[in-house]
């Protein structure tokens, strides 16, 4: 099979997160994290991922920042991984790929998993792009900028 494409180089910020994060065990490696995942036998057993698979994909999500490896916290000689602040501002992205399944990839009624918010209880609300009045932002006004 012939290898991407690097796209350090491109000017496409969609295009060099999708290059990071965009395969599907590195989005789900990051949503087990927000779920308090931090352990490798936890990944491997909440993704059924192969070993080799799952080592890789940590090493470039720890390589790229968005996890950190650390002592386990409860002092055993295991390692954990932490998300960190650049992990931790995926968050948005993870929400409207939830948001957006739950809207598209579900009959009516069908069960599935839902955010909350812990203090309420309350379901996460759904996350839209606004414009700087506070309306909703529709993809026809709005226009990519280019680099020349």
């Amino acid at each position: 099979m012939p290898s991407r494409k690097p796209m350090n180089d491109e000017p496409c910020p969609v295009a060099r997160s999708v290059n990071l994060i965009g395969d599907r065990w590195s989005l789900l490696i990051v949503r087990d994290a927000f779920d308090g995942m931090r352990r490798f036998g936890d990944f491997q057993r909440s993704l059924g991922i192969a070993r080799n698979i799952l080592a890789d994909r940590l090493r470039k999500l720890v390589d790229a920042g968005i996890l950190d490896l650390q002592n386990a916290s409860d002092g055993t000689v295991y390692q954990e991984y932490v998300l960190t602040a650049r992990g931790e501002s995926l968050f948005p992205v993870v929400v409207a790929l939830r948001q957006w399944g739950e809207k598209y990839l579900f009959a009516d009624q069908e069960r599935h998993s839902l955010l909350l918010e812990k203090h309420t209880g309350r379901p996460v609300p759904l996350m839209a792009p606004t414009a700087p009045d506070g309306t909703a932002l529709k993809p026809s006004a709005t226009e990519v900028q280019k680099v020349k």
